[in-house]
């Protein structure tokens, strides 16, 4: 497994592998790498001849206040567990090499990127998007392979594609899960042990919803106050900062589930903020 910092010999490399004719994948990550980064590695591997893992934790896509310098971090760590999966390139540039002394240049999606987290987060999908275009444009893959989990950035991921003509496809991988249903988060091991034992609430609330809907429960209001007294009933220590149903396409609200929707909750535990999201469908007529 070959480790490359510059942004000059990542290209070079990748401009290498498609000259020979190799396939390949790029797995983005800020790194602290879990069970659930691996399975995006191994659905990588199944489409591509080379795979490289990006770990770069994007300082545009934090704002002020946020948890930047408390992201967690090892670097020794996911090394590790890359070469454990086979990977070909770690990709593992550093802040000015990403973005050198009078940077000024940033790429904007201004449709899916404004509501849910966009506007508790105002300027993350700008970095999200200006960095992620970087790396396509630094290690030109065949695919890039995204986890639902966060679901707004694969849908912002996806429309810039589309939109700027990337030649890459985008594949989704299911959300990776603890045994109690906690979505997989590099941010996890922030979590005090008493908000660890209630941030399971979360997916159960999701879950209940999905049942509701699979039952026929579709509207939109009573949809959202199962999973807010859910949650509030079961994660006392969890403070909301958004729970919405949109469109699973355009990602604007909706007051009934007429054709798949995306149910997205956004919690803090602490100064821990987890997101986590489910796809409804109505039941068939």
């Amino acid at each position: 497994m070959e480790i490359i910092r510059s942004t000059g010999a990542m290209q070079a490399w990748s401009r290498r592998q498609r000259l020979a004719g190799r396939v390949i994948g790029l797995v983005p990550t800020m790194g602290y790498l879990h069970e659930g980064h691996l399975s995006l590695m191994r659905m990588a591997r199944e489409r591509a001849d080379a795979v490289v893992v990006s770990i770069f934790v994007n300082p545009t896509q934090f704002g002020p206040g946020e948890d930047f310098d408390r992201y967690p971090r090892d670097f020794a760590g996911d090394e590790q567990r890359c070469r454990s999966e086979g990977v070909e390139v770690v990709f593992y540039p550093d802040a000015a090499e990403m973005y050198p002394p009078e940077y000024s240049t940033y790429v904007v999606e201004e449709a899916l990127g404004q509501g849910l987290c966009g506007t508790s987060r105002p300027g993350h999908f700008r970095g999200v998007t200006t960095v992620v275009a970087k790396l396509l444009n630094l290690t030109l893959p065949d695919v890039a392979v995204f986890g639902e989990k966060d679901g707004q950035q694969l849908r912002v991921i996806r429309r810039m594609v589309r939109d700027l003509n990337f030649p890459v496809m985008i594949v989704a991988g299911p959300t990776t899960r603890e045994a109690d249903g906690l979505a997989m988060s590099s941010r996890n091991v922030l979590l005090s042990p008493e908000d660890r034992i209630q941030a399971p609430a979360i997916w159960r609330a999701l879950s209940a919803a999905r049942l509701a809907c699979d039952a026929g429960q579709v509207d939109a209001a009573g949809l959202l106050a199962l999973v807010r007294d859910a949650i509030t009933r079961e994660a006392p220590r969890a403070h909301l900062d958004y729970l919405a149903l949109v469109d699973d396409e355009t990602l604007r609200p909706v007051e009934k589930i007429e054709r798949p929707a995306l149910l997205a909750v956004a919690a803090f535990f602490g100064a821990t903020r987890l997101i986590d999201n489910i796809v409804l469908t109505p039941r068939p007529v």
